[in-house]
């Protein structure tokens, strides 16, 4: 049964998670602020955390960024709540290491697809090659561990996720489209640039920005 941590100051919002993700059998965790969110996750990590960006003391946003710095936390996978609707605000949610987003109000059995393609990934088997290599770069599918040059990277579960399907693809160039299929597994808004956002973030943490390349009106390639 995996655990779920749900993090939100509004006794409405955790009652109604709590309720229906016990409902669809998960063991469920719920607390109000971020530092609190911050010691259940260190202590006990659970399998997924549902955490609002608005808390008191110490915002999501924050929370996140910890979380991702400290190994025993740092492949949680984290689906954000906000209540902004703005590019720049997701985009910011985004970069402090979650690994997907849903506007308030939302829909539960949106919140249940999420949650379900979030934790498929952590679950899956592996695939046929457990390990995969490129340019110095060493994804293990089965430990989910990542590093270039003998160095290890601290990567987001998605972040994880897309690396290893743009390793997994060298020199073949991906669709936008063929992405957020493979690697966030539902419907989602074309017009984010969503990908990019990821994209930037792998760049910056391998240190060679070319090797990751944009191919104009095609998607993105992994350089063989």
């Amino acid at each position: 049964m995996s655990r779920i941590l749900v993090v939100d100051d509004e006794a409405s919002i955790t009652d109604f998670l709590r309720l229906g993700l016990e409902h669809d059998g998960y063991e469920v965790d719920t607390c109000a602020s971020g530092l609190e969110a911050i010691n259940r996750a260190l202590r006990d990590p659970p399998d997924l955390m549902i955490l609002d960006v608005m808390l008191p003391h110490l915002d999501g946003l924050e929370v996140c960024r910890r979380l991702r710095t400290t190994v025993r936390t740092s492949t949680v996978p984290i689906l954000m709540l906000t209540a902004k609707d703005e590019v720049a605000d997701r985009v910011e949610g985004l970069e402090s290491g979650a690994d997907d987003y849903l506007i308030k109000p939302f829909a539960y059995r949106e919140l249940r697809a999420r949650v379900r393609a979030l934790l498929r990934r952590q679950e899956r088997e592996p695939k046929e090659a457990s390990v995969l290599t490129q340019h110095g770069v060493v994804l293990d599918l089965d430990s989910r561990d990542a590093s270039r040059d003998g160095k290890p990277l601290q990567l987001t579960s998605r972040e994880f996720d897309l690396l290893a399907f743009l390793v997994a693809n060298a020199g073949r160039v991906l669709s936008r489209e063929l992405i957020i299929e493979r690697v966030w597994g539902h419907a989602f808004d074309g017009q984010s640039n969503v990908i990019d956002v990821h994209i930037h973030a792998l760049r910056r943490k391998l240190g060679l920005p070319n090797l990751i390349q944009a191919v104009r009106g095609s998607g993105f390639v992994f350089r063989r």
